[in-house]
């Protein structure tokens, strides 16, 4: 189990989907970027709320996010289908995304072809030799080393850290010691547990980073906002499923990062660079988070959830876990992995982890996961407290 079935770039990046991307340059040149997905099977549209009409921050960092996507493993070649008086242009994207990734990028403005029906017909064309050359690539062999599994939960409840996270860390764990990287984000969930980040940096200045990530985020949104996160942190339906502080959902968060040192704290948009296991500076939301883990570099997603969450992404494909019995069976059209037996004592976590892992394989070797299956692909992209 050392290895699964993926796709090796020719840049070196390895995917476990081979994807032809079809995204908007900008929020009003969806319908065509839509048009184009619809009439070129095999394609993935990609969703892009930015573009035009926000601050020279805000429009950077979603420049970053969205180039990380694009430059994902997962991904063989994208077309971004423009309008042509947006801030954000053919230049922008071209040279973000191909400064990530070697891979074929195209380009087409709406104006400059002359309206809906000339842009679809010319971006239909090049998505079918796009999706023909991606067709002719082959999965083969991949050492696990090669993996990057992203870390996220949400809709927690008391048993998201005592079975669901415990299970994940240790998969994480099998994951680290076969050279493999994961990543873990959600920085406002690790508020009232950054003293045990600080002592998990692999030197004491990513410790530092650690902790100065989580502190920082929680000072700045107090600034920015007047809000203290702890007001609205755990959310209602972490308090009704029984959690009862930020601090306990914290801990139980950071379980399923393991029990190895964080390599380093990357800041949103950033993509991750050498072995390991990360922290990720992003801000707390289920789909804001996964997004920002595709973006960084993760391939394949582990997302526990006590009360069920049926998100996924258009990239990544995302495995829902939970350690609720009930939520298993009443939500059995989007949990694809049940660890509550460890709750019963009928299963270890080691060998709950064993089975998980396997699974978490099957779908980087081509299984759909349930997400994929029901065509969940969202995506989100953090703004700056204040408006412009």
């Amino acid at each position: 189990m050392k290895t699964f079935q993926g796709y090796r770039r020719a840049d070196g990046r390895v995917g476990v989907r081979n994807q032809v991307l079809v995204m908007p340059g900008v929020h009003c040149s969806e319908l065509a970027a839509k048009k184009i997905t619809q009439a070129v099977p095999g394609t993935t549209f990609l969703p892009n709320p930015s573009g035009c009409g926000q601050s020279h921050f805000d429009m950077q960092t979603a420049l970053k996010v969205l180039s990380g996507l694009c430059a994902n493993g997962n991904v063989y070649g994208v077309l971004v289908v423009g309008l042509g008086c947006e801030f954000l242009r053919e230049a922008d994207y071209r040279e973000a995304i191909l400064a990530k990734a070697d891979l074929p990028f195209y380009y087409l403005s709406i104006q400059e072809e002359g309206g809906i029906g000339r842009t679809v017909e010319k971006g239909a064309a090049i998505c079918r030799d796009l999706v023909r050359d991606a067709s002719l690539c082959m999965r083969e062999e991949i050492p696990l080393s090669e993996l990057i599994l992203g870390l996220e939960c949400g809709g927690s409840d008391p048993t998201s850290g005592l079975s669901a996270n415990v299970v994940l860390g240790r998969v994480t764990d099998l994951l680290m010691d076969a050279g493999g990287s994961a990543i873990m984000s959600e920085t406002a969930e690790a508020v009232g547990a950054e003293h045990i980040l600080k002592k998990r940096g692999k030197t004491p200045e990513i410790g530092q980073k650690l902790y100065d990530a989580v502190t920082g985020w929680a000072q700045a949104r107090q600034a920015e906002t007047g809000e203290n996160i702890r007001a609205n942190n755990p959310s209602p339906g972490n308090l009704a499923s029984g959690l009862t502080t930020l601090a306990e959902k914290s801990l139980g968060c950071l379980h399923k990062s393991g029990s190895h040192p964080f390599e380093d704290c990357l800041e949103y948009g950033e993509r991750i660079s050498g072995k390991g296991l990360f922290f990720l500076n992003a801000p707390s939301y289920d789909i804001l988070n996964t997004t920002a883990l595709a973006s960084a570099g993760a391939q394949l997603i582990a997302f526990t959830t006590g009360m069920g969450n049926p998100i996924g992404n258009p990239i990544a494909p995302v495995v829902k876990i939970t350690g609720n019995q009930a939520t298993a069976q009443r939500m059995s059209d989007f949990i694809d992995f049940d660890t509550s037996a460890t709750l019963s004592g009928l299963l270890s976590p080691d060998q709950a982890a064993a089975d998980l892992l396997k699974l978490l394989i099957e779908v980087a070797d081509g299984r759909a996961s349930l997400a994929e299956m029901n065509g969940a692909c969202e995506i989100s992209i953090n703004q700056s407290f204040s408006c412009p």
